[in-house]
């Protein structure tokens, strides 16, 4: 290990599991992971098997990067197993769902 990562300014860790859990919709919770001085954040969302979001996910202000942890993620379009990176870009919309659950990890660039 290399204690001067650890102390470095702004370096952070956090176990997704211990992250606070908000209900976003039934079946869909979100977890914070962080979020920077620009407004940019990461999470990790919980989708049960079933669920879909109850109306389009517009990204505005900016993009929206998805990176599938577990599951299988529909857009509304297709379908994307673990392992799929999808990035959407500011003005985009989509509608999650998920016939088997998924969890996702969720990263905004900007604020």
């Amino acid at each position: 290990m290399h204690p001067e990562i650890l102390m470095q300014e702004g370096y952070t860790s956090v176990p997704a599991a211990a992250s606070p859990v908000r209900e976003l919709f039934p079946g869909i919770r979100v977890r914070p992971l962080w979020r920077g001085p620009s407004g940019a954040h990461a999470n990790m969302l919980e989708m049960d098997a079933g669920t879909s979001w109850p109306h389009r996910d517009v990204h505005e202000p900016g993009p929206e990067e998805v990176y599938v942890v577990a599951g299988t993620f529909n857009d509304g379009a297709r379908d994307y197993p673990p392992g799929t990176f999808l990035h959407a870009p500011a003005g985009s919309w989509h509608v999650p769902s998920t016939t088997t659950g998924c969890t996702l990890f969720v990263f905004y660039p900007e604020g």
